[in-house]
């Protein structure tokens, strides 16, 4: 009913730069907060970036300064470029959205929580 698809990822040297993008598709009527989050091998999911429509941004401590995340509302997207890239930066990356409506046949209109996409690795080389 609703895709979130990323793109971007790949292997980058240590102070590098890479940008991530996340795509929302389905028949969307609206979409509230983005965000990505990341999971290293044997850690937990952990914040990256949160975006919400309006703008209003927040970071885990880790990327910030580094990091910045930006959306564009007409497309349903969201981007994440990442500088001074280190290799404890090294995870897959999830894009995320809490909330978002889409068209329904049946009932005008769905609520779906909670959509995550299906991961991009992003590898920093020391």
């Amino acid at each position: 009913q609703v895709q979130l698809v990323e793109s971007g990822g790949g292997l980058v040297q240590a102070g590098g730069s890479l940008t991530l993008s996340c795509a929302v598709s389905g028949s969307i009527l609206n979409v509230n907060t983005m965000g990505w989050y990341r999971q290293a091998p044997g850690n937990q999911r952990e914040l990256v970036a949160t975006i919400t429509r309006d703008g209003s941004t927040n970071y885990g401590d880790s990327v910030k300064g580094r990091f910045t995340i930006s959306r564009d509302n007409y497309k349903n997207s969201a981007n994440l470029r990442m500088s001074s890239l280190k290799p404890e930066d090294t995870a897959v990356y999830y894009c995320s959205v809490d909330w978002v409506l889409i068209r329904d046949q049946v009932m005008g209109a769905k609520e779906l929580f909670d959509n995550w996409g299906q991961g991009t690795q992003v590898t920093v080389s020391s």
